[in-house]
């Protein structure tokens, strides 16, 4: 199997790239295929459905995506939502998530937009038939010092949500 971990935070002191490097390292620990991808590392245009998608980098991205089983979605949520640039990556990469198993891992300002996340789970799901695996992470701003995680409580989640991700991947792919 092949996973992704894709960060999708372009602030330099992101928490939800935290938690991106977490999972990463919770699957490389189990010696997965896993690449981590990180969007402020990317010059990725903005979708404009048109000419945006024969760019090479959309292209290169896409193709990775295409190719992973699974993907975890690291992203901050602003106004009660993913951040643009998460959105943008599933702009550009439309049908590559066809079929893909892929699992959230979230950080906000509070506790209140918990259930943010829904509305690209539901695009994912009714677009692409994408497997969302029901089990998320959501991380709020006290849980992390000094640019780490801060609380013993959210590394478990993460390494449960990365667990969840190689279950649903084995059990979809096993014929």
């Amino acid at each position: 199997m092949k996973y992704l971990v894709i960060a999708c935070s372009l602030n330099p002191e992101s928490k939800s790239r935290i938690m991106a490097q977490s999972a990463f390292a919770s699957l490389k620990a189990k010696k997965a295929d896993v690449e981590l991808i990180d969007l402020a590392e990317l010059k990725l245009p903005l979708c404009d459905g048109g000419a945006v998608y024969g760019d090479a980098t959309v292209q290169e991205l896409a193709a990775k995506v295409e190719a992973a089983d699974g993907v975890l979605i690291a992203t901050p949520i602003y106004n009660f939502d993913i951040n643009a640039a998460a959105k943008n990556l599933i702009e550009l990469t439309g049908r590559a998530w066809t079929e893909k198993v892929a699992g959230f891992l979230c950080a906000a300002g509070g506790q209140g937009s918990y259930m943010s996340i829904m509305s690209i789970a539901n695009s994912l799901m009714l677009d692409f038939r994408t497997v969302v695996i029901p089990r998320f992470v959501y991380a709020t701003g006290d849980q992390f010092q000094g640019g780490e995680i801060a609380h013993e409580d959210l590394g478990e989640r993460i390494e449960q949500v990365a667990d969840e991700l190689i279950r649903f991947t084995n059990a979809l792919r096993s014929d």
